[in-house]
């Protein structure tokens, strides 16, 4: 922003299918400032239990497994860099069994398909890379960008150039100097937007999984951003000026109930009825 502001931070979570995206989770995320001060934490009404230090992340997987033990059923997760750039995020994902596409910083360090562990010589003890670990937009760098439309908006075909390769992601566990052994096989996935601008994402997606099916998931998660807008600016998610754990949340939770009611009167079933239209 430019400028110190005071607001409050979000770790959303919503569920979406074609253009029906509903909120199922928002949370708010404490920062060390306020996990710090107990006294902070107890005029706010922060519940003891969430006073601990948690990263965006980890909130995160707490609320997808809150989701999934209530009955909760999806496909694959996505997520924004924020989330995307923590290994420990990724690695959560994967220990739930769960299909993921989220997104990365450029100099994310990612391992050739063809790299080989070598056995340890002399005063060695641990196994080594044969060679080193390249930065995402390098090695996207040397393949061919191919035009790929996902699918139709209101004004046309939805389009951008994309460029993938299969690697090893560099965040196993450290070998040497800080460095990472490769970690899972992975999508490496590149976006080169009509603007010019460049995206970067990781996405443990099956290897057979096609370029015009990488593109179609990690461009999904654009309805949820657009359910997260417009919770904030047409349904007053973003008008809540207190400083109560409580308030806050029971403001967020209005906000999203009236949010799924709108998406409800969305639903062909509802409109078929006639008693509301599309």
């Amino acid at each position: 922003m430019g400028k110190q502001a005071n607001c409050q931070s979000l770790v959303s979570l919503t569920l979406a299918q074609g253009e029906v995206p509903v909120p199922v989770g928002l949370r708010l995320f404490l920062p060390e400032a306020w996990t710090s001060d107990p006294q902070r934490c107890v005029q706010a009404g922060v519940p003891e239990a969430t006073t601990a230090p948690r990263s965006k992340g980890e909130i995160a997987l707490s609320e997808l497994d809150r989701l999934r033990a209530a009955g909760l059923r999806f496909g694959t997760v996505l997520a924004d860099a924020g989330y995307g750039v923590s290994a420990a995020f990724r690695h959560g994902l994967d220990a739930r069994g769960l299909r993921w596409a989220v997104g990365i910083v450029k100099n994310q360090n990612v391992y050739a398909a063809d790299v080989q562990l070598v056995l340890p010589t002399g005063r060695a003890r641990k196994p080594s890379p044969d060679r080193e670990p390249r930065e995402a937009e390098a090695v996207l760098a040397d393949l061919t960008w191919r035009r790929v439309t996902w699918r139709r908006g209101t004004k046309g075909k939805l389009s951008a150039r994309f460029a993938a390769i299969r690697v090893w992601a560099g965040d196993g566990p450290v070998w040497g100097n800080n460095r990472h052994l490769p970690g899972a096989n992975v999508w490496l996935v590149g976006e080169w937007r009509s603007s010019g601008e460049r995206k970067y994402y990781l996405s443990n997606l099956p290897a057979e999984t096609s370029r015009r099916a990488l593109a179609g998931t990690i461009k999904a998660r654009w309805v949820c951003e657009q359910a997260h807008q417009q919770l904030k600016e047409e349904l007053g998610l973003d008008h809540f000026e207190g400083r109560s754990w409580t308030g806050l949340h029971r403001h967020a939770l209005m906000t999203c109930i009236a949010c799924t009611y709108l998406q409800h009167l969305r639903l062909p079933e509802h409109c078929r009825t006639g008693r509301g239209k599309k």
